[in-house]
């Protein structure tokens, strides 16, 4: 009997989020669905990542609809995927178990099957929660662990290794891999994914671990990578020959450069192998058919124009070229004999006969997230200070270095990328680096996201936190979001029922804007008859700000406000926070370089704000 490989598709959730920001609408995955119910997938990665905070943001949609929606059309074909960070779900800040109870809960309700759990530090301590309550309602718990390398280590000099300095030894080694899953399985893990996350893992060095894993952990394995820096297929392609149980995939037109890899590639290898993969490979054509135009949409409205594509290419209907046939049989080969750099070969040639992307170079050097990459270089522009790139790149590694190496991968990515920023952007003021540091840099110095894979020196902690120690989160100190009423929406609550209440808790100001929108437009469409007539009295007009005559904060960098921590008449001294700015997906406390009385506040919560921007006048 022929050995079966088990798909997981992520076009819907990773694959769009990878290659179009995660714009797909609702009506656009909807087209989709019928060919999926076919398609008989393992399971569907449908939500989690950037898909709740997304349809929020950006397409005014309701995630919990989104999930449900999805379950409705396919029911339990496949089983339906999420991503979640442990302990931080999907925010930037650790949880309480009642969050992550009522989160994991409502999700299987919904129609969840799989919850694929990780923690951005491999901190095995912050997955604990999830996997009980995932288990608990009836869910598998997935536990991934998050593939990193380590960075390149100076190495001592002379004099220091006579004075007794050692060469820093490498901490991602197969034993550390290796204990990380057999601690999630001793948790109740039901699989075990290795999550490459940035697409830098090898194919001889997955291959490796996916015979260790096998060897050491007694569920099933998974493996999740990208294409970016060109070892996608290859590494995919390892991992088969391994004999790893799933691997995850994309459809055709959302396969390859940024995403995993194209299901059909994946197939043909199969093919040649003698794996039988577990997909109606006639249903995957369908969804692509829809896909392709979908793409377009989304090239559109994301990029403003049409990106380049692969070649079209059905393995059902259309033969397989013949320099393509050969390569897949030099692949096969290579696989088997395992002789990586054939395969490695062999399989990115297939790629580009098809035209998908090349591999990233400078994503493949600087071993960071193709998405950190983009990011910063987003960030930068909005900032007009493109010039520092370079220099923020050079700095990833000792910034990563200084806050205890932990992977880079979200949230951490973006804590890192950017901190280096900050201190890039520090050096070419003339300050200090670490002089502008965000709230999440710190907190990861501090240690309330968890253990991180190397200590922090205590003296760098202490010059970042004011403390030397360690000092975890406490979930004690945790405070809901407020839930107010809505005079603008009749009088309403903000959260109207639990999932409204976890959206506001998870995603506090994306989700407060969109229930917002949601009640005011409810509101508005009842009949005039219903609305009370104090609640269309006219709004008080806004007061006229005053000249200023006294000291300005001023903003360092352009954001959105989202905390005010003083009011007019406060007396502040040098150093005191006096506002939170949200920039670069981090929170900014922004301190005072003046003493003196709070005279105004020149700005209001939930506003865009420019660099140097007056926030508030102090006489």
């Amino acid at each position: 009997m022929a050995r079966v490989l088990k798909i997981r598709d992520l076009t819907l959730r990773d694959g769009q989020q990878s290659s179009f920001a995660t714009r797909m609408t609702q009506a656009q995955v909807d087209r989709c669905l019928p060919y999926y119910k076919d398609a008989g997938f393992f399971a569907m990665e449908v939500w989690g990542g950037a898909v709740p905070d997304s349809v929020m943001r950006y397409l005014g949609e309701n995630p919990w609809t989104r999930l449900e929606t999805i379950h409705k059309a396919v029911g339990d074909v496949s089983k339906l995927t999420a991503l979640s960070r442990g302990r931080n779900l999907f925010g930037y800040a650790p949880y309480t178990d009642e969050i992550i109870d009522g989160f994991c809960r409502n999700a299987i309700e919904s129609g969840l099957g799989i919850m694929r759990i990780f923690d951005a530090l491999n901190d095995v301590d912050n997955v604990k929660s999830t996997i009980k309550y995932v288990k608990q309602y009836g869910g598998i718990a997935d536990c991934a662990i998050c593939y990193t390398v380590d960075p390149k280590y100076p190495q001592p000099s002379f004099f220091q290794k006579l004075f007794g300095k050692k060469a820093q030894q490498p901490i991602f080694t197969d034993e550390y891999f290796i204990d990380k899953a057999k601690q999630m399985a001793a948790l109740g893990a039901d699989m075990i994914t290795i999550k490459d996350m940035s697409g830098l893992i090898p194919p001889q060095r997955v291959s490796g671990l996916i015979k260790l894993l096998k060897k050491n952990v007694n569920v099933p394995i998974d493996f999740h990578t990208h294409c970016t820096p060109g070892y996608g297929l290859a590494s995919v392609y390892a991992a088969i020959a391994a004999g790893v149980d799933v691997v995850d995939t994309n459809c055709w037109w959302f396969g390859g450069g940024t995403g995993a890899p194209a299901i059909e590639l994946v197939y043909l290898f199969c093919k040649k192998m003698g794996v039988e993969l577990q997909a109606n490979m006639e249903a995957v054509a369908k969804i692509n058919e829809q896909l392709k135009d979908i793409r377009k949409e989304l090239e559109i409205s994301v990029f403003g124009a049409e990106k380049p594509a692969p070649k079209p290419f059905n393995p059902m209907t259309d033969a397989v070229p013949a320099e393509v046939d050969a390569l897949l049989d030099k692949a096969v080969k290579a696989a088997e004999a395992e002789d990586f750099a054939a395969l490695l070969d062999a399989s990115q040639k297939i790629e580009a006969y098809f035209g998908f992307p090349a591999p990233n170079e400078l994503v493949q050097k600087a071993e960071i997230p193709g998405g950190m990459y983009s990011n910063m270089v987003a960030q930068l522009k909005q900032l007009k200070a493109e010039d520092i790139l370079p220099r923020a790149m050079e700095l990833i590694p000792s910034v990563r270095m200084d806050a205890g190496l932990p992977p880079l991968v979200t949230p951490t990515s973006q804590i890192v990328g950017a901190q280096a920023v900050n201190c890039a952007m520090d050096e070419k003021a003339g300050r200090a680096m670490y002089t502008n540091k965000s709230s999440q840099f710190v907190s990861l110095v501090k240690g309330e996201y968890g253990h991180t894979p190397k200590a922090v020196d205590p003296e760098f902690r202490l010059k970042i936190c004011g403390v030397r120690e360690e000092t975890p989160y406490d979930t004690s100190k945790y405070t809901m979001q407020p839930n107010p009423e809505l005079p603008e929406a009749g009088g309403v609550k903000l959260a109207a029922n639990e999932k409204e209440v976890l959206l506001l808790e998870l995603f506090p100001l994306v989700a407060k804007t969109f229930l917002t929108n949601e009640k005011k437009k409810a509101y508005e469409a009842m009949p005039k008859a219903e609305v009370k007539a104090e609640e269309t009295a006219p709004k008080a007009e806004a007061a006229v700000k005053a000249p200023i005559t006294g000291n300005t904060v001023n903003a360092p960098l352009p954001g959105r406000v989202i905390a005010i921590k003083v009011k007019v008449g406060d007396t502040v001294k040098v150093g005191d926070s006096v506002l939170t700015l949200e920039a670069m997906k981090m929170e900014n406390d922004i301190t005072t370089d003046y003493a003196g009385t709070v005279k105004q506040i020149l700005v209001a919560e939930g506003e865009a704000v420019a660099a140097d921007a007056k926030l508030i006048e102090i006489q």
